[in-house]
């Protein structure tokens, strides 16, 4: 039941995460700069905000977003940050559908609990290959945008990247952590010994307190 609750909780976490990393890819409010001085931008009300797909310049008067399509002239952290990214929401399925088959209400045709085993530690480290390429990427945009602008705030993108990536690193390891025990192997209370005297099966641990026989 521990191994089942604990199972659960990880697969949960890390759906969790994944949606949040989808959010974080789909979404382009990542960072929010200025091309001025940042004095000079709160006193304009303009700033820039920058996503992976995407460049706006906002203010009071104007809107105006344009998209970053050309992939050759994109600076390499925009690049990377977009693969790395990409990664992670195409890794999501394949280790939501092992933790699922994993899981013990599920019954595949000749599986054991070793197959079910081996598939959700797999599952596991495919979501804490997705919090490291959530992590990289959420982290070294904000570095190269710094870097090229003024680094005025983080956006909602960047959070709820940060966010998705640390519930898949929690539950891939809280995943990797479940040793359940195989329920079909017999306990100690159902073991026998064959006793060579009498020729009968005699339960291993026979009980204390037993009857004794009368003497006649």
């Amino acid at each position: 039941m521990a191994h089942m609750c604990r199972l659960m909780t990880g697969s949960a976490a890390s759906c969790a995460g994944w949606v949040g990393v989808i959010v974080a890819t789909a979404t382009n409010d990542w960072v929010r700069t200025c091309e001025y001085a940042l004095a000079t931008c709160i006193r304009m009300d303009e700033l820039g905000t920058r996503g992976l797909w995407v460049e706006c310049t906002i203010s009071p008067a104007l809107y105006h977003c344009q998209a970053l399509s050309q992939m050759l002239s994109l600076p390499a952290y925009v690049q990377t940050s977009r693969a790395l990214m990409i990664c992670a929401c195409l890794l999501g399925l394949p280790a939501m559908l092992l933790v699922l088959m994993s899981m013990p209400c599920v019954r595949l045709q000749n599986d054991s609990f070793a197959v079910k085993q081996l598939r959700a530690r797999v599952g596991g480290v495919l979501f804490i290959l997705m919090a490291l390429c959530g992590v990289i990427s959420t982290v070294w945009f904000p570095i190269g945008s710094h870097q090229k602008e003024n680094l005025m705030s983080f956006g909602f993108s960047l959070y709820a990247g940060w966010v998705g990536s640390g519930l898949c690193l929690l539950g891939g390891i809280t995943i990797l952590c479940c040793q359940g025990t195989d329920p079909g192997t017999p306990g100690r209370d159902n073991s026998f010994y064959y006793s060579r005297q009498r020729g009968t099966a005699t339960p291993l641990d026979p009980p204390a307190n037993h009857a004794k026989s009368a003497r006649v």
